[in-house]
């Protein structure tokens, strides 16, 4: 099997048509002719995780970040970027990223993902794509639950922070409510807040907020900013998932390396 059959797949499931302009998903290193020998799936594309490609020999890397997201003009190994690059390709290892367009693709979708970690199924999308809309496509950014009981907010926070296994919430002010609709959105999407307001919901999940912005909660919502590393984490079962039940005696490994770069205390 060629790695082109592992990439073609991915991208029924998350077009890059889906992806948004700004973005560089697809094959970023390496050949998709190639015989395929394995893959390691994670969130970012590290040297070390170029490491653990090479020491399991497996030719592939299927991250969720693009290891080059903007244009560069050298590769001299002064950078992470580079170093991973060049050594992804002394080791003839491809790397492969799906990113937004699997952010926008609904039904296996990262905040889908997050919604069935937190056992919610009622869902919407949040902010739908019109052009895929009208062509009866379901792509969208984010997902609204509506849920089947209402919750206090401090449990559901508390709920949030169980389920996904948090270190810690950043939560604005609580208002008193119950909470019965969540909109959800991994990684960094405070620029859907007041699409979250519009619909009506309750909590927003998410992460990667600035200081001042989530003074525009105004009390009409409460901001759950969960991280990016820990909002998106999940991505990697859903991949690996999709791809062991499509293919048969598919090897693969969850990378056991933790990319995030933040660190808590």
């Amino acid at each position: 099997m060629k790695i082109k059959e592992i990439t073609d797949f991915l991208e029924t499931i998350a077009p890059l048509e889906y992806q948004e302009r700004y973005d560089n998903a697809g094959l970023i290193v390496g050949n998709n002719n190639n015989e395929f020998k394995g893959a390691v799936i994670c969130l970012d594309s590290t040297e070390e995780v170029v490491d653990e490609a090479i020491e399991l020999g497996y030719n592939l890397i299927i991250a969720h970040h693009p290891v080059i997201f903007q244009g560069i003009k050298k590769l001299t190994g002064k950078t992470y970027i580079g170093r991973t690059v060049l050594k992804a390709i002394k080791n003839d290892i491809a790397i492969y990223a799906i990113h937004t367009n699997l952010d926008n693709a609904f039904l296996n979708g990262v905040s889908t993902k997050i919604a069935s970690k937190l056992g919610f199924q009622n869902l919407e999308i949040l902010d739908p794509k019109p052009e895929f809309v009208a062509k009866g496509k379901y792509v969208g950014t984010g997902v609204i639950a509506t849920l089947d009981e209402e919750m206090e907010e401090m449990d559901f926070l508390q709920h949030l922070k169980t389920r996904l296994n948090l270190k810690c919430v950043k939560y604005t002010s609580l208002r008193d409510k119950p909470v019965k609709k969540v909109a959800i959105c991994g990684g960094a999407c405070s620029f859907l807040l007041r699409k979250a307001k519009q619909v009506g919901a309750d909590v927003f999940v998410t992460a990667d907020f600035k200081y001042h912005e989530y003074f525009d909660a105004e009390k009409d919502i409460i901001i759950a900013d969960i991280g990016h590393y820990e909002s998106e984490i999940y991505t990697i079962e859903l991949i690996f998932d999709i791809l062991k039940n499509n293919f048969s005696n598919f090897a693969a490994q969850l990378t056991k390396i933790i990319t995030n770069p933040v660190k808590y205390l």
